[in-house]
């Protein structure tokens, strides 16, 4: 298949231009002539090589889609308002992206076309959302909802990361401390037991025998970690592996439950804006499904696909699935009887959003103790390690 540009005259006598796909050129013209035009002009348009591009930060492209959203909207030119997001200094990069996107857009592409040849830079969903726009001919609403969806992702992204960032710091400190201890104090004992190396307590030979993993057997004990963790990474990526992993993921008492909302928050805003702009049903949820993220949610996605393509709900395959609250499922279910599924979901993400702040409030609240009391517990097990032998050698005296 390629693209043809046209020039032509309908019924009226009115002369039109466009873009038509079609085998060849005999065959655009004939297609042309079925839809009672008569072409004047009919070139084939090169196709534009796949760009890689730059992933961008998530919040500068949804302020970026405002921006062209409300110059649209003020009654700005397409072209003209990517050219003007194009020029502007403080985000130099975005600036560079959307300047080429307005040099394809004037060579007569259009804009999804343009976004569609750099996938590393606009994903799949957001494509799929501007050629919704186009062709409905409503792009300005469709940028509003797209930077709406992109911050409402971008402000959760930042709630989780912050949230995390004091559990990082007591893990990283709980660790140095760890390792000065083994590395500066524990050997220091090592002679004063010499007496007693056959007879030393368990847990003492365990603190000696890892003392010896970082300091003598480091670069040993690197690659051992290192064959560890690529051995991991291999299994994860075998299908089986990671269906059990994220299985096994979901039954974990904190966790699991924050995976779940998470999942399904994703999962409701995608696919209800998505819905909300024009995108087909099955082609919303093959993006949602691509877009998932996790492995149980785009097996439920791929079930519910499955069973709309039947003439059945997708309410049913989402409760299956466990990843859905039963008050969402029902909701759904609703949704898809009034036909408003889109809306309903978009509103079953923003109130999951606030579920998912009420679980990062928990979570942190018992992972910030828990993680003290592992390593004190840690601590005083060295601290007993080195007394116990000491008992002894005090009663040999």
């Amino acid at each position: 298949m390629g693209q043809f540009r046209y020039i032509a005259f309908d019924a009226q006598g009115q002369r039109v231009r466009g873009l038509l796909d079609s085998a060849n050129e005999r065959a655009a013209a004939a297609d042309l002539q079925g839809k009672g035009l008569t072409p004047i002009e009919l070139n084939e348009q090169k196709k534009r090589a796949t760009k890689t591009g730059t992933k961008l930060p998530v919040r500068r492209m949804a302020m970026t889609y405002l921006q062209i959203a409300d110059l649209l909207r003020a009654g700005v030119p397409l072209l003209r308002a990517l050219r003007l997001v194009g020029k502007q200094k403080t985000a130099p990069k975005v600036a560079a992206v959307f300047s080429e996107l307005a040099d394809e857009v004037a060579d007569g592409e259009e804009l999804s076309q343009a976004m569609s040849n750099r996938p590393d830079t606009f994903p799949g969903a957001q494509v799929a959302l501007i050629r919704a726009g186009e062709k409905a001919g409503i792009l300005e609403s469709v940028l509003s909802r797209l930077s709406s969806m992109l911050l409402a992702q971008a402000e959760l992204r930042s709630k989780i990361i912050g949230s995390l960032v004091y559990p990082a710091v007591l893990v990283v400190f709980g660790v140095i401390i760890l390792v000065v201890v083994f590395l500066a104090f524990v050997p220091r004992f090592r002679p004063l037991f010499a007496r007693l190396e056959g007879d030393l307590p368990a847990i003492t030979t365990a603190t000696f025998f890892v003392s010896d993993l970082l300091g003598k057997y480091f670069g040993l004990s690197l690659l051992a970690v290192i064959g560890i963790v690529v051995g991991v990474v291999f299994l994860r990526r075998r299908p089986g592996v990671r269906q059990k992993l994220s299985e096994w993921q979901l039954r974990l008492p904190v966790l699991g439950k924050l995976t779940k909302t998470l999942a399904a928050a994703r999962f409701c805003r995608l696919l209800g804006t998505l819905l909300a702009n024009g995108v087909p049903m099955i082609g919303a949820m093959q993006i949602a499904k691509e877009a998932s993220g996790h492995v149980v949610m785009a097996k439920a996605v791929e079930d519910a696909i499955e069973s709309v393509r039947g003439g059945g709900t997708i309410s049913e395959p989402l409760a299956q699935s466990g990843l859905f609250d039963p008050d969402v499922v029902e909701m759904i279910n609703v949704a898809e009887a009034a036909n408003n599924l889109g809306e309903v979901l978009v509103t079953i993400a923003d109130t999951t959003d606030q579920r998912v702040d009420r679980l990062l409030s928990t979570a942190i609240r018992l992972v910030e103790p828990l993680l003290l009391v592992v390593i004190a517990v840690l601590v005083v097990l060295v601290a007993a390690a080195l007394l116990l032998p000491m008992g002894e050698l005090s009663s040999n005296l």
